[in-house]
Order: C-alpha cells, then sequence, then structure tokens
C-alpha cells in the first residue's frame, strides 16, 4: 500500500446520496463482482491509506458494514437531504489541522483507478498550492484536489452545489489532467447496465 504521505493530504469518498434516480441504494450494486462503495473506497485507501474519510449519509445504516474492514474513517452527513453542498462542509470541517490537502472523490465514478488518482496526487506534489483537477467529456470536476487555502470556498457551497463550482469559481488556479475514466458514473440502473456490456465487450475471449 502506497499511503500519501508529505505533503498531507487527504481523500473523501462522497457516497451520501439517497441514488433516487437509480431506485435502491447504488452503493450496493454489484460491480466487478463487489458493492460499488467498497470498490471505490477500496482504490481510495490504496492510494491515501489511512487517511480517507467516507462521507455517508442516506441508507448509511445499511452501507457502513461494507466498510468494516476498512481503515477508511466513515463520516455521517446528517443533513445529506440538503444536497452535495453540505457533504463538503462536512467533509472539509473534519479534516485534520495538519491537512495540506484534500482529494475529493465520487463514489458512483466506479471506472476512476487508482492509477487515475495516483496520477492526480503525483502532479500535485509537484505544485501544491494548485488545485488539480480532472477533465472529462469537455468539463472539468472531480476528483480534484483542493489545498488547504481553496478550503473556505468548499466550506461555503450550498444545497446541490458541488465541488465543480469551485472550480469555475476558481479556474485561473486550477491544472487540468485528462481523466476519461472519470465521466463514467452510476447514476441509473442502465448506466450500470451500459458499464457492464462495455466491459463484458472489451473481454478477452475465452476458451
Amino acid at each position: 500500500m502506497n499511503a500519501v504521505t508529505d505533503p498531507q493530504l487527504h481523500i473523501v469518498v462522497l457516497a451520501a446520496g439517497a441514488s433516487r434516480r437509480f431506485g435502491s441504494p447504488k452503493q450496493l450494486a454489484q460491480v466487478d463482482g463487489q458493492p460499488l462503495l467498497q470498490g471505490t473506497v477500496a482504490r481510495a485507501v490504496a492510494v491515501g491509506g489511512h487517511a480517507v474519510t467516507v462521507i455517508l449519509g442516506a441508507n448509511a445504516a445499511g452501507l457502513t458494514g461494507l466498510l468494516r474492514s476498512s481503515p477508511a474513517t466513515i463520516l455521517i452527513n446528517r443533513k445529506w437531504e440538503e444536497g452535495l453542498g453540505s457533504s463538503l462542509r462536512a467533509a472539509v470541517n473534519s479534516l485534520p489541522g495538519s491537512c495540506d490537502g484534500v482529494l475529493i472523490a465520487l463514489a458512483d465514478q466506479v471506472a476512476v483507478t487508482r492509477q487515475d488518482l495516483q496520477g492526480l496526487v503525483g502532479i500535485w506534489r509537484r505544485q501544491t498550492e494548485a488545485i488539480v483537477a480532472a477533465t472529462y467529456g469537455g468539463v472539468v470536476g472531480v476528483p480534484a484536489i483542493f489545498p488547504r487555502w481553496s478550503f473556505p470556498q468548499l466550506a461555503d457551497l450550498r444545497g446541490d452545489q458541488g465541488a465543480r463550482l469551485v472550480l469555475r469559481q476558481l479556474a485561473d488556479r486550477v491544472t487540468r489532467v485528462p481523466m476519461p475514466n472519470a465521466g463514467i458514473d452510476i447514476d441509473t440502473r442502465e448506466d450500470l447496465l451500459a458499464l457492464q456490456a462495455a466491459r463484458e465487450g472489451s473481454a478477452p475471449p475465452t476458451g
């Protein structure tokens, strides 16, 4: 395991949503033979070691067991119904004082690999005062690393405003990193079926 070390970086996985479009807790959906949330957190831990926090909210009671053996810290956002901004506020307020930056990731970006995250971290370590964000499909978004000076902007988010708003506000301070995998997320059952079909289609022939 390659733990994130100096400068001190913390990883936050946002997983507090109610999955209304999916119709059931999508964090439990099977992706590559394991629950979606479990896989995403495992990749974060492979990069961040113990410096990983998972923000749960809706359905938290049924999801915490998935992470029982994970070194990640679980934080319950009791105000999850307010929207994504409340999870980002909870995340920022939970960060240790020694934290120099935070990598924000979404639980449902299931195609983002450990190597994708390590690439962001490697770039940020060389320019720790910059925001380092993924680009995909013509947008700049998460996963993204925010240095300490930008924490107040994250903490000011309200409603369903997410980190992408801060990336737009501070666009001149953002280093953009191409990451096509970040453009794949699971919002609906159709998204999951499309992902499974794509992966089956790219699998090598057997027999």
